[in-house]
């Protein structure tokens, strides 16, 4: 049995111990042991990480903004020195495969460096006689202190990937509510960055249940809530912080297809979708769990695709040979199967089923093999709703229109696929699907972070994305100034002279 940690909220840049009674387990999902107890926070914890992150606004606001990036220089170096270190604990944490742990650590070094672009898209506009004689200046500021909500599935990239660097960067402070199944990775990074010199204060991490959350909504000093989890929550804390005054931004779930053509190259076409349905054993917002795929090659491309699947090797995270780990825990891994015996009920085709899947010598772990579901039809919900889980449903049409169609009906839109040959359909899906992140013969399409993570319809609700320009406007205010001089001597003259009848 592994040593069980009693975790404790961050705040003011201190681990303080929390007085709540309530604690929830946190696993390893690779062993299914409890490898943490992580506090419920109270009302009083959450609202002292507020009035510190408030406290530290002042100085932090009023820090130069290249001073502050050079902290962030020093947080990117130390990510790096401790690459291995953080991948082993996403993976232990998480349940990811080390190296989709790894990607998940790079992608926080990655907003780093592009929260480190601070000083250049923060700075505002300005136009010299904008009226005769005067001058006008626009101004990006920061606002004070934001609330991040962050999901179990990203335990670095999103608090500390997507949130918190830029946040702070245009001078922001933070309070981040970690998901309590994965906080560990979250609370080390904070480590960094007061190893790198960030004043305490600046970020705060607490851990808590929906009901402490809703502080976040209605505190007057909160005065925006960066939020990544499922619509309905995303819904609710969009409507409520909106009726309190904050600015939000919710990325919320997502079921994202690919429409695969006749002309698609059948290997490499399956290849991509195995990493893009199966990695990170599909508990990303931006997998691929629906494949669209034209009648004429449907069979032999499910075929390669259960081949390569079958292939898979299953396995505790932190072994660097395994390529699909366990999901976070068994609740989820029950909801899991649960789903895909809903597909079933609804008449799917059972192609490949990673029910029963047992890892020898982690026979207690959270592990669902990889599982293809064939024949899905739009009636479905199996083909419809967020699983978030290592389940590919197959949705047959015969033409290129039938397939975006199918796609566009979907309630959500976070991304979307093609694989073809054909320039013609790649642009015309490009220009008419409704996904926010377009791939063409790219699985995953997310985009690098000068770009924002653009989810659409229900996968999305707000005005502006993270990341990219989006994510520093979301940050800042803007302040315009208007400005008129006058030359003293001319004022003087004016002011003795008499008037000589003349207009």
């Amino acid at each position: 049995m592994a040593e069980i940690i009693k975790l404790k909220p961050y705040i003011n840049g201190q681990f303080v111990e929390s007085k709540t009674e309530k604690y929830t387990d946190a696993l390893n999902p690779s062993t299914g042991e409890v490898v943490a107890k992580v506090p419920c926070c109270t009302q009083e914890e959450v609202e002292a990480a507020i009035a510190a992150a408030k406290a530290a606004f002042p100085g932090w606001s009023s820090t130069p903004v290249l001073k502050r990036v050079q902290i962030l220089y020093k947080v990117r170096d130390l990510l790096i020195e401790h690459m291995d270190e953080l991948t082993e604990l996403v993976a232990l944490e998480n349940g990811k495969a080390w190296a989709d742990a790894k990607g998940d650590v790079l992608k926080a070094k990655e907003g780093t460096e592009q929260a480190i672009s601070a000083p250049s898209l923060m700075m505002g506009e300005s136009l010299m006689d904008a009226s005769a004689g005067y001058d006008t200046v626009l101004y990006r500021e920061p606002l004070g202190v934001f609330a991040g909500i962050v999901p179990f599935n990203f335990p670095a990239m999103i608090p500390m990937g997507w949130m918190t660097p830029m946040c702070i960067a245009c001078g922001n402070t933070i309070v981040l509510k970690a998901a309590s199944f994965t906080p560990r990775t979250a609370f080390r990074i904070a480590e960094l960055y007061k190893e790198a010199g960030l004043p305490d204060g600046v970020i705060n991490i607490v851990t808590c249940s929906r009901n402490e959350a809703e502080i976040f909504l209605r505190h007057p000093d909160v005065k925006g809530i960066t939020f990544v989890g499922s619509t309905s929550v995303g819904l609710h804390i969009y409507a409520e912080g909106a009726k309190n005054g904050k600015r939000v931004q919710a990325l919320c779930e997502a079921k994202n297809h690919a429409l695969v053509l006749n002309d698609a190259a059948i290997d490499r076409t399956a290849a991509g979708i195995i990493n893009s349905a199966f990695g990170c054993a599909g508990e990303r917002c931006m997998a691929l769990p629906v494949v669209v795929a034209q009648e004429e090659i449907a069979d032999r491309l499910v075929a390669k695709i259960a081949e390569l699947a079958k292939g898979l090797k299953i396995g505790p995270a932190y072994d660097k040979e395994t390529k699909l780990g366990p999901v976070v825990n068994h609740a989820h891994k029950q909801s899991v199967i649960n789903w895909i015996n809903k597909g079933i009920e609804e008449g799917a085709t059972l192609v490949l089923d990673g029910r029963d899947v047992k890892v020898e010598g982690f026979e207690n772990g959270c592990y669902v093999g990889p599982t293809i579901l064939d024949n899905v039809t739009e009636d479905m919900t199996v083909g419809t709703q967020e699983i978030f889980g290592p389940v590919l449903c197959i949705k047959r049409v015969k033409t290129f229109e039938e397939g975006l169609r199918i796609m566009n009906n979907n309630p959500f839109a976070n991304g979307s696929v093609i694989y073809t040959q054909s320039g013609y359909y790649a642009r015309e899906f490009a220009r008419h699907t409704d996904g926010g992140m377009v791939g063409v013969n790219v699985g995953i399409p997310v985009p690098v972070g000068m770009f924002p993570f653009s989810g659409h319809k229900n996968s999305f609700i707000g005005d502006l994305h993270c990341l990219g320009k989006d994510g520093y406007r979301f940050y800042t205010e803007t302040k315009v100034v208007t400005q008129h001089w006058f030359d003293e001597e001319e004022a003087k003259k004016t002011e003795t002279s008499s008037w000589d009848g003349t207009i």
